[in-house]
């Protein structure tokens, strides 16, 4: 069965149960011409959207229905947790090809309302139209924070340290999985391949660090480490020097490395997806921030470099060694 033959508003009618998760403050959700909801008192709406386009961003043929579905609402997710906020609504609008198959959709559909369910986000419309080509997938996610708290790209100062919440270069291993059509048969494989199909976005530990008063700067690690940072040092007019034993790597990067001989720290700086956030801390308030955080998540911060006056992006040795670092990862317009 495809989306002709029930027709816009017979699919909507299909997909709205679900979808209101966290009804308060909700006025009017799936149904009418526009959404109404009650902002949040006292703090600011924070608004991202994201694109995703198949053979671009994704291949059809290579995921589920509800992978795909939770990874589209998850990259919106994840820029509400870097910039310290709370998710409240997402917005879906989909560009639907004759080829795809209306079981898909509705699986695509599961994929998000799971996800929203276990961070209290309303699906609260959207639009559905025809492609004459490909799927696409344009997901504009609303969220809240208090002013005070917001965290930014552009506040880094010499002397903070740049740290990460988690492991970098996963995603991009499970990726090479995937388009080399490889069956992630081991542990550490599988761990990759879900590592790329449904990342976790990080909204509480954005709002913990936002909490802490003490983070200068954030941003999530989407397009690569090197390239996010280089995203904070431009924007705070800073520059930046990353330790290259410090840089945290999974023992599941490092055996997927050994085995097809990659280099491991390349894939950490370069790849993209991971979803963790990459944030600067002021030093005389990292000691607190990195004892609570622990005791809150389980894991440990990562400390990975320091912010410099040097307007560059550089690389320090084990040894001690700096050389420059070009900043390279994810280009939507870089040439095939």
């Amino acid at each position: 069965m495809t989306l002709a033959d029930i027709g816009e508003f017979g699919f909507i009618d299909r997909i709205r149960q679900g979808c209101l998760i966290r009804p308060q403050s909700v006025i009017r959700a799936i149904g009418d011409d526009a959404a109404a909801y009650e902002p949040a008192v006292g703090e600011l709406v924070l608004v991202t959207t994201d694109l995703l386009v198949e053979r671009v961003h994704f291949l059809k043929a290579a995921t589920s229905g509800f992978n795909l579905g939770h990874k589209a609402l998850a990259v919106n997710l994840s820029d509400i947790a870097a910039m310290g906020g709370t998710a409240r609504q997402a917005f879906v609008g989909i560009a639907v090809p004759e080829s795809c198959s209306l079981a898909y959709l509705e699986d695509f559909y599961r994929g998000m309302q799971s996800l929203a369910g276990e961070y209290g986000v309303n699906i609260l419309g959207g639009d559905t139209t025809a492609s004459k080509s490909d799927l696409a997938i344009s997901i504009t996610v609303t969220g809240s924070v208090p002013a005070a708290q917001m965290l930014c790209r552009d506040g880094a100062r010499p002397g903070d340290h740049i740290c990460v919440s988690g492991f970098l270069g996963d995603s991009r291993a499970g990726l090479h999985l995937i388009l080399n059509h490889i069956t992630p048969e081991t542990p550490a494989f599988r761990n990759l391949f879900q590592a790329h199909v449904l990342p976790r976005p990080c909204l509480a530990e954005g709002r913990f660090l936002a909490c802490s008063g003490a983070v200068s700067a954030a941003i999530d690690v989407s397009d690569g480490l090197s390239a996010d940072l280089w995203q904070i040092a431009r924007s705070s007019r800073v520059g930046a020097c990353l330790h290259a034993d410090r840089i945290p790597l999974s023992k599941d990067l490092h055996r997927f490395c050994n085995h097809f001989g990659y280099d491991a720290l390349e894939y950490a700086l370069a790849g993209g997806e991971d979803y963790t956030l990459l944030f600067t801390v002021e030093p005389t308030h990292f000691q607190a921030v990195e004892q609570g955080f622990s005791e809150q998540f389980g894991n440990p911060l990562h400390v990975i470099g320091q912010i410099t006056d040097s307007g560059k992006l550089e690389i320090e040795s084990a040894g001690g060694r700096r050389t420059p670092l070009t900043p390279s990862g994810w280009n939507h317009f870089k040439p095939g």
